[in-house]
């Protein structure tokens, strides 16, 4: 299941016990439209192993400047509050699968 990555939440999802994957994004980006089915259909995958968030990209300043995010969709993977890896743009669910697993 995909939680929604706020300000406010953020903070406490990069440091809990699961690593934590966010896909930034926003509704007129076509390219984000495109990896969301994938996202979403992982999220449900890992679920209770990895925690999937999307963080809108338009209503989320705060983390969009802390990590620098230009282009969307850029996906940043966490492991223990640190980002180990990014995508940016739309990839393969096999990429993304590879990088879902590479956080186990």
């Amino acid at each position: 299941m995909e939680v929604q990555i706020t300000n406010e939440n953020f903070e406490t999802l990069k440091n809990g016990e699961l690593p934590l994957v966010v896909d930034f994004w926003a509704t007129w980006c076509g390219p984000c439209r495109m990896i969301a089915p994938i996202i979403e259909e992982l999220a449900n995958e890992y679920d209770g192993k990895i925690v999937v968030g999307k963080c809108d990209v338009e209503e989320n300043d705060d983390i969009v400047s802390e990590f620098g995010i230009r282009n969307i969709p850029t996906v940043l993977f966490f492991k223990g509050g640190q980002v180990v890896d990014k995508t940016v743009g739309a990839v393969t669910k096999a990429k993304f699968v590879e990088k879902f697993n590479a956080l186990l």
